[in-house]
């Protein structure tokens, strides 16, 4: 099966001459073959993502356009404004492939918003909100490294696609041909005819100012004297982040001169992600350099953001996203009783795999903490409730362990923007009280508790990857365990059964401990990992520690 298609591709007039070179050069080798050909992308939730290059397994013009003659089918059965809106980051052919998405769209009739450079997320889900499209489409793969790209697809209300939506463009993406299958038109045409727009300033500066409006303290940053070091990481948060601090008042940025532009070949870092320490590495060697109060860090897509805290004796520790949840929260909510703007009854939210400090923290200013399913679309729809109830200003911030925050209702997705914004808020009001991020951190792990929270993942690569993760899956729920590392479990809550949590089904198993510790087993919704959620709590970081290391080398021959 395979071979014919890899055949067919072969003998096709491919409209990219790399995508025929590299099927030419494979020629013969039936392993590559088979790895471009024996399956297709599948299109979920998360919508598409793969290694870039020819192929059904791979991310090429073709896949994008199957894809978008699927979303254009389902556009047709919704009725409303037919319109899509379209948003692109710094990666490798997503400029293409985002126009490529565009002329598929017009040819079907539908109109679209498309930026007429790139933005992040979070402007692709105000986007979609702003001009009450159908659907919106963000091409990216987030933090993944060089040779990956991807293709988002949101639903009307801004959030990533409902499942439900999301299986019937995929039942129409698989009865669309791959090479011929799709509606197409050139986008130039299509910008003649007025099918495709460009997004207007009204759009982006209406953004801009929803994002200002949930500053906590308004004009604080003028005059706190904040010296901040900002990597973009070559993604698409230099416009949209350097506008907003300079906006608010923050102009002591140095900009790591090496990751300032767009690149998709990310030079510096194989690995664009904020949340590890390579790709902080060099805008923590110019921090040391200039003596910056904080470290800032937005990955390709700009809705995740990482920081670097400098410490008493003048170094800098990387912070966990669990940690800066837990002080956005502290920080939102203080400060919104301290100026009066508190709503009555607040709510926040965050994934079921983040710490339960925030629950503590949350408690003690009197705010709701709702868990959710993991993906910031659970988020979304917490906010859509409120929204439905006439009550969306109750909410004030929600978050996941995973480096993604907001603090408003203007989108349904983490916004590294904003999150820049408050974390460099934040840093500026502790500097001009003379504390700083370090030592609130270590007063709130004074009052609650020594809570360590650490995530580890093992990966399974290759076309058995998934059946091996699934029979890991299927072993742990058929043969459950009663320990971990000498520790009871005294709960164990398995996702799957909504009826025991009241949650949508998903693939999740929550592993309570004598002595209250929790492990959280879940395979990723996008790369071939199972991850491994460890949350301890001890008299201090080392108890701590010791625990969770316990625990992670009894769980470890279960993954291997």
């Amino acid at each position: 099966m395979y071979m014919e298609a890899y055949k067919r591709w072969l003998a096709y007039p491919l409209c990219d001459e790399a995508l025929t070179k590299e099927l030419q050069a494979i020629e013969g080798d039936e392993e590559q073959i088979k790895d471009r050909f024996a399956v297709a992308l599948k299109f979920g939730t998360a919508g598409l993502r793969g290694v870039l290059g020819a192929g059904t397994n791979r991310m090429n013009v073709y896949v994008v356009r199957q894809a978008t003659q699927g979303l254009a089918n389902w556009v047709k059965t919704q009725g409303g404004k037919q319109l899509v809106a379209i948003s692109y980051d710094s990666r490798i052919n997503s400029d293409v492939f985002a126009k490529e998405a565009a002329s598929v769209l017009c040819a079907n009739g539908i109109a679209v918003r498309i930026y007429d450079a790139l933005m992040p997320v979070p402007a692709l889900s105000f986007a979609t909100r702003y001009y009450g499209a159908n659907a919106g489409i963000m091409v990216t793969a987030s933090h993944n490294p060089a040779k990956y790209n991807g293709y988002k697809a949101y639903g009307p209300d801004g959030c990533q696609m409902t499942d439900e939506a999301a299986d019937i463009v995929y039942a129409e993406i698989q009865n669309t041909d791959i090479l011929e299958g799709a509606k197409w038109m050139p986008f130039e045409q299509g910008l003649e005819q007025g099918l495709i727009q460009y997004v207007g300033d009204d759009c982006k500066e209406a953004l801009y100012d929803a994002i200002k409006a949930c500053q906590v303290r308004p004009g604080l940053c003028k005059t706190a004297g904040l010296k901040l070091v900002y990597s973009p990481l070559n993604g698409s948060g230099l416009v949209p982040v350097t506008r907003i601090l300079a906006d608010i008042g923050i102009d002591d940025i140095t900009i790591v001169p090496e990751q300032q532009y767009p690149d998709g070949n990310f030079p510096t870092c194989p690995y664009p992600n904020p949340e590890i320490f390579e790709a902080l590495k060099l805008g923590l060697e110019l921090a040391t350099k200039t003596g910056a109060d904080l470290m800032l860090a937005t990955d390709p897509d700009a809705d995740r953001v990482g920081i670097a805290m400098k410490c008493p004796d003048g170094s800098y520790e990387l912070v966990s996203g669990n940690e800066v949840g837990v002080l956005l929260l502290d920080y939102i909510a203080a400060g919104r009783i301290e100026k009066g703007t508190m709503p009555k009854n607040p709510v926040a939210v965050k994934s079921l795999v983040s710490t339960p400090l925030a629950d503590a923290v949350a408690q003690s200013y009197g705010v709701e903490m709702r868990n959710v399913l993991t993906g910031f679309k659970w988020i979304g729809d917490q906010i859509a409730r409120l929204e439905n109830d006439g009550e969306v200003e109750r909410f004030i911030l929600g978050f996941e362990e995973s480096y993604g925050y907001l603090a408003g209702p203007y989108v349904r997705d983490k916004d590294a923007v904003v999150g820049s914004m408050l974390i460099c808020e934040m840093a500026a009001y502790y500097r001009s009280i003379g504390s700083s991020i370090k030592e609130r951190l270590e007063a709130i792990y004074a009052k609650y508790g020594r809570y360590l929270n650490k995530v580890d993942s093992f990966e399974f690569p290759g076309l058995s990857g998934m059946d091996k993760m699934a029979g890991i899956m299927a072993g742990l729920r058929s043969d459950p365990p009663a320990e971990i590392g000498g520790y009871k479990i005294v709960k164990a809550v398995d996702y799957k059964n909504t009826a025991e949590t009241g949650l949508p089904a998903a693939n999740v198993l929550v592993y309570t401990l004598e002595g209250g510790a929790t492990v959280i087993v879940r395979p990723s919704g996008t790369e071939p990992k199972i991850k491994t959620y460890f949350t301890t709590l001890g008299k201090d970081l080392a108890e701590a520690q010791a625990q969770k290391d316990a625990l992670a080398a009894a769980l470890k021959p279960l993954f291997s």
